[in-house]
């Protein structure tokens, strides 16, 4: 026993997750009603969002606490990639929407839900979740109230004496070493989430919306293979494919089966460290990039609006859908804690085409029977890419300062 616990602990993490995702699949195949197994997905998802607020927080305090005057940190570079994706995200699905237009058969079954009434009321909400208290902050998992405290008691420790901030690296290093625990036991915890996915859902009830589903997913893969990799070789001007394929195996890979953005924190967090990122840039720049780095969400508002326009036959100009693009990528960043995700934000897309708010409410229906796959594909592209734009500012910056010494010389 002893020696087979030792070769599976000298396996990598990967190895160990697919070895589970192939156990959950064989379980959820030949005992489908050992409904005890989905346990250890809802216990390993828990866990996971659990610590990650603590670890935002004594991460981020800790670091601003002992930052030194003139340590450039890479967050205005960082933001400008987030934006740039998320942008071109919407872009690239108006696109795919013109070309292959996708007709729903729409259904109820969303009517007791709630969207915000405009783009007004979206970046309300994130203002008032600035300013939450910071118990509820923690309690609710508010990463921008969270942040936002983070920051200022990092700011307000800077003059502190040494042991206070000796004592927060401590308790930071803590948390570090129980989110480190929880992630040995993902493969266990992926296993038990695989195989709820199967017995749960099935694909039986996703073949009425496979064409759908194929630009959505279709726009996601684009995004994560062909856009993002171009944005990441402007900046380093080297082949980006090694960075982007690391991220999405060992970042994608979980958010895809956790299905959120906050349990990932954790698992970017890990990652950042294993790629030798700054940590006064990380610890602020992943938490950041779960809430406001909405790629996959700005597809998704972008695809089901247009679908919505083709199916009542309205006539959009090109113009008008770029609106959209744009009116999906600030509306993604800045109501990712609203309950229902993106998917809530479709009728206040649907409403610069004056679609009615009852039909819009039935596409969200449509976006929820989808959401299986929608929901996996889209965390696994806006949670690897927290870390592949955090990498990429880091090495783009130093390749300028090798550029600058090489002229020097």
């Amino acid at each position: 026993m002893n020696t087979l616990l030792l070769k599976w602990n000298q396996l990598s993490l990967v190895k160990r997750i697919f070895i589970g995702i192939i156990v959950g699949i064989i379980l959820a195949l030949l005992v489908p009603n050992a409904t005890g197994i989905t346990i250890f997905g809802s216990l390993f998802v828990s866990s996971l969002k659990a610590v990650a607020p603590m670890l935002v927080l004594l991460l981020v305090m800790s670091a601003i606490s002992q930052h030194k005057k003139g340590h450039q940190t890479n967050m205005k570079s960082i933001l400008t990639l987030y934006g740039a994706s998320t942008f071109l995200a919407g872009l690239v699905a108006v696109i795919a929407s013109f070309i292959f237009p996708v007709s729903l058969s729409l259904v109820k079954g969303a009517a007791d839900l709630t969207p915000p009434d405009g783009i007004v009321e979206v970046l309300k909400t994130l203002l008032f979740k600035v300013v939450d208290n910071p118990v509820n902050a923690l309690l609710s998992a508010n990463y921008i109230g969270i942040l936002a405290w983070a920051l200022l008691l990092g700011v307000a420790l800077k003059n502190a004496n040494d042991s206070t901030k000796k004592g927060l690296v401590n308790f930071s290093d803590a948390v570090s070493q129980i989110v480190k625990w929880v992630i040995n036991w993902a493969p266990l915890g992926i296993m038990g989430l695989v195989f709820d996915s199967i017995t749960t859902n099935g694909l039986s009830s996703l073949l009425d919306y496979g064409k759908l589903l194929l630009i959505l997913i279709g726009c996601m893969l684009f995004m994560a293979l062909v856009v993002n990799p171009l944005i990441v070789y402007l900046n380093i001007r080297r082949n980006p494919y090694p960075l982007v394929l690391s991220c999405l195996k060992e970042s994608g890979i979980t958010a895809f089966f956790t299905r959120s953005s906050a349990a990932n924190i954790p698992i970017n967090m890990r990652l950042c460290e294993k790629l030798g990122l700054d940590k006064d840039t990380y610890s602020v720049s992943i938490p950041l990039g779960a809430t406001i780095n909405m790629a996959g969400a700005a597809v998704t508002i972008s695809v089901l609006t247009l679908a919505a326009v083709h199916t009542l036959g309205i006539e959009v100009d090109f113009g008008t859908a770029l609106i959209l693009s744009v009116l999906s990528a600030v509306a993604a960043a800045g109501a990712s804690g609203v309950a229902g995700g993106s998917l809530l934000l479709i009728p206040m897309a649907c409403s610069i085409f004056g679609i009615p708010n009852d039909i819009a409410i039935q596409v969200v229906g449509v976006g929820f029977i989808i959401g299986v796959l929608q929901d996996s594909f889209e965390t696994a592209l806006n949670s690897s890419s927290d870390v592949l734009f955090t990498a990429t500012a880091e090495y783009a910056k130093q390749r300028k300062e090798n550029t600058g010494n090489t002229v020097k010389v």
